[in-house]
């Protein structure tokens, strides 16, 4: 992209933003090049009559801009012409094209849907980091987190998403889906992503977040007898599940109770890195809620959110290892 007075006069500006030192890290983490090829088979190539497509690159990006600060279609093509960070990340010149609009982007979207390209996505960051010694696969969390759905009847169907169920949490109805994952127990980095209607136990999940190579597994007090359970008796992994509220507070005060209680305080510790995945999806990218109808859909977005929350916790780590070696 061609520099300009109005770019000269952005990069003499005195102060860095926190937008621009977030773009500035997930340009550098993300494996593009990886991404971009894992694509292309499936992005048209614009060989044939009618406006050629835009470069898949571009596209990428925007979408990866739109996922990371919770915009919509709408909203992430207004903040294109509103953002000369987003602009420069995308790599878009306003003086010599237009940015791609709503409808290129829901397209775009669309065939990461039909494809299953979001897994691809999270599967491919999810390598790459592997290969950078960021995923020891010794040990793994399992965890789980609601995530709301509308559950309004006022729509074309009148009725609400089938795909969605409620669930009781402490003394609180709630109408969605649960999102599954399995993280990594060194490097806090996710591994695995499920999701099921929100009625669903977590314990009934757990053999399908492990990715076959761990020794031991950590869980909170609702995975409860996931060892004795029929799909995990022959997994050689040792469980360490948290002991319920109620058991935890009757421990006896010698000892012995003391003991226990000490443990519980280190798997508590150990269990917090699963935490921060779900910290990023839903108050760093801000999804706290369905965007869509039906599990597939919003699993394949999931996909990328969680790809992308890699990438973030990525950028913390390497660069607490660089100050650890400046230091």
């Amino acid at each position: 992209m061609q520099t300009n007075f109005s770019d000269l006069e952005y990069a003499g500006k005195k102060k860095q933003t926190r937008r621009e030192r977030f773009l500035a890290q997930l340009q550098a983490v993300t494996p593009w090049a990886q991404l971009e090829a894992a694509l292309a088979p499936f992005y048209p190539a614009g060989k044939g009559p009618g406006r050629p497509p835009l470069g898949l690159s571009r596209m990428l990006r925007m979408y990866v801009a739109q996922q990371c600060f919770g915009l919509s279609d709408e909203g992430i093509e207004d903040a294109v012409y509103d953002s000369h960070a987003i602009r420069c990340f995308i790599g878009i010149d306003l003086a010599r094209e237009a940015a791609p609009d709503a409808t290129t982007l829901l397209k775009f979207r669309r065939l990461l849907e039909d494809q299953g390209l979001s897994r691809v996505i999270f599967e491919t960051i999810r390598d790459h980091l592997a290969r950078q010694g960021l995923l020891l696969r010794e040990g793994t969390l399992v965890d789980a987190t609601l995530i709301a759905a509308p559950p309004s009847t006022k729509n074309r169907d009148r009725a609400r998403d089938p795909d969605m169920h409620q669930a009781k949490k402490g003394n609180q109805w709630h109408f969605g889906m649960k999102a599954h994952i399995g993280v990594d127990l060194d490097s806090g980095l996710v591994h695995t992503v499920l999701t099921t209607p929100a009625n669903v136990n977590d314990v009934t999940q757990a053999h399908a977040l492990l990715h076959g190579q761990e020794t031991d597994a950590l869980g909170d007090a609702g995975y409860q007898g996931v060892a004795k359970r029929p799909e995990n008796r022959d997994t050689p992994v040792t469980w360490h599940v948290a002991l319920r509220p109620g058991v935890r507070r009757a421990l006896p005060d010698d000892a012995l109770g003391r003991l226990q209680e000490r443990i519980e305080q280190v798997k508590a510790s150990l269990r917090a890195k699963v935490e921060h995945p779900f910290h990023i999806i839903k108050n760093l990218f801000k999804h706290r809620k369905a965007r869509y109808r039906g599990l597939a859909k919003n699993q394949a977005q999931l996909f990328t959110l969680f790809g992308l929350a890699n990438v973030v916790i990525a950028g913390w780590r390497l660069r607490a290892r660089h100050t650890l070696r400046a230091s």
